[in-house]
Order: structure tokens, then C-alpha cells, then sequence
């Protein structure tokens, strides 16, 4: 079976780990996979809206470290297996279609690193989020940090790092590492990406860049990038389709053009 997932019905595309039998644990190969998925559908147009989740209990206890002998040995390494984690959720990140994290179970290092990337995060009771990089001597990186800061604040970002403790779902969701907790992180993700394909695609990428340039402070967003979207939009076949669903009361069919 292959170690990544992908399924795609009605606009909507979940992403599934699938190494359940060591929780899901990301291998250097799987970091530069999934990058490459996200960067793929970023050009397709049938998918709206993409789901993260994975198989059996956990969404992801982190690096596999099993293989850091071979792959993280030494400085060099390391940040060239830094560079491949990066452009992974930078690939998430900067899609522009919305993408929810389901999890469920361990979301720890660098599966908290994945759900960190996306824009929601459900949970399920049975979630527990944790950086766990003090029990390894790892300093997490300049981008993750700044992610972690943005969705956290200072003190919650330091409790995080310093002390690599493992939070439920309530304590997370009150943290800023969940949004939303349900009794079926799946299914409610699912629901939450079906709402969102019928959305202005359009409107949704233009948000999606400005704020996520915006939360990650000076400098960060490309002003003119940013008004360009917002020109692109407002000269769209989807703004005028908009317009004429609202005046006709009926649900806009929205092309992303």
C-alpha cells in the first residue's frame, strides 16, 4: 500500500497518511511526497477544497526517527531534511483552496508541523497535540515557529517548545492548536470542506494570501501581489455570476475565473 492517500469526490480531496502501523510517522521520502501533492493541486481545478487526515488511530506522531541515523545525522543533514519539511508546509500553506486537518489521536512534532499548515484543525476527543522537540534536542524551525506564534501567541508557543508536553483536545482548542472539536473529526472536516467548494474560489485564495501574510508579521505579504487578486476578483466572471445569483435569490455557480 502506498504511504500517502489520495481521493478526491465533489471538489473536495482528502489527503490520508497511511502508515497506521507505526502512527502514521513521517519518513523524509513521505515529506517530499506530500509536497508534491499539494503543489499539484494547487493547478487543479477539480478540487475546491482538500482535507488532511490519515489512517487507523493517529494522525501523526511526527518524524520517523528510525531513520535519522541515515537521514539526519549530522548538521548537514539536518537541514537538508529541514528544507523538505519546510517546503512541505509551505505547499500546504500556500495552496489556495482551504485545507482542514482531521485528527484524531497523536498529532505530535511534526505532525503537529502538518496540522499547523493547514487552515482549520478539527479534533476529536480523543486528540493530543505536542511539539516534542526538547525530549530530542531539536530547535524547530524559523518558519514553523513563526506558524506556532501566529496561532498561539507568545506564552502558549513557549509552554509548547519549552516543555514539549502533549495537550488534549479542550486544552488545545483553548491554546489556539484546534479549532473546532467534534465526535467525528472526519466527517465533520469533510462537511466543513463540501460548504466551503461551493464558495467563491476566488474570494477564498485572496483571503487566504492576505492572511496568511498578515499573521506572520512585516513583511510577509507581497502588497501588490495582494491587490492584484483583489483586481483579478472584481474583474472575474465569478463576481458577476455572484451578483446576478444575488439579485435572482438563487445559489451562485461559481468557476473560478
Amino acid at each position: 500500500m502506498p504511504d500517502i492517500l489520495v481521493t478526491k469526490r465533489n471538489g473536495v480531496a482528502v489527503v490520508s497518511l497511511n502508515r497506521p502501523q507505526v502512527r502514521n510517522a513521517m519518513t523524509l521520502g513521505m515529506w517530499r511526497e506530500l509536497a508534491g501533492i499539494f503543489l499539484r493541486m494547487a493547478g487543479d481545478d477539480s478540487v475546491r477544497a482538500v482535507v488532511l487526515a490519515t489512517s487507523g488511530k493517529d494522525f501523526c506522531v511526527g518524524a520517523d526517527v528510525t531513520e535519522f541515523d541515515r537521514v539526519r545525522k549530522d548538521k548537514e543533514q539536518s537541514a537538508a531534511y529541514e528544507v523538505s519539511v519546510d517546503d512541505c508546509s509551505a505547499a500546504i500553506a500556500n495552496l489556495p483552496k482551504p485545507v482542514i486537518a482531521a485528527v484524531s489521536g497523536y498529532c505530535l512534532g511534526g505532525g503537529c508541523h502538518l496540522a499547523l499548515a493547514c487552515d482549520f484543525r478539527f479534533a476529536d476527543q480523543t486528540a493530543k497535540f505536542g511539539i516534542p522537540a526538547a525530549n530530542l534536542s531539536i530547535v524547530y524551525g524559523v518558519k514553523s515557529v513563526k506558524r506556532l506564534l501566529a496561532l498561539v501567541g507568545v506564552a502558549n508557543a513557549k509552554r509548547i517548545l519549552y516543555s514539549a508536553e502533549r495537550y488534549d483536545a479542550v486544552r488545545s482548542q483553548t491554546m489556539g492548536l484546534a479549532d473546532e472539536i467534534c465526535d467525528d473529526a472526519l466527517s465533520s472536516a469533510v462537511a466543513f470542506a463540501d460548504a466551503l467548494a461551493g464558495k467563491a474560489p476566488l474570494s477564498i485564495t485572496g483571503a487566504k494570501y492576505m492572511l496568511n501574510g498578515l499573521s506572520l508579521g512585516d513583511g510577509a505579504l507581497d502588497v501588490a501581489h495582494a491587490q492584484h487578486l483583489i483586481d483579478h476578483a472584481a474583474d472575474s466572471d465569478d463576481f458577476r455570476e455572484g451578483t446576478r445569483a444575488f439579485a435572482e435569490k438563487r445559489t451562485p455557480r461559481f468557476r473560478g475565473s
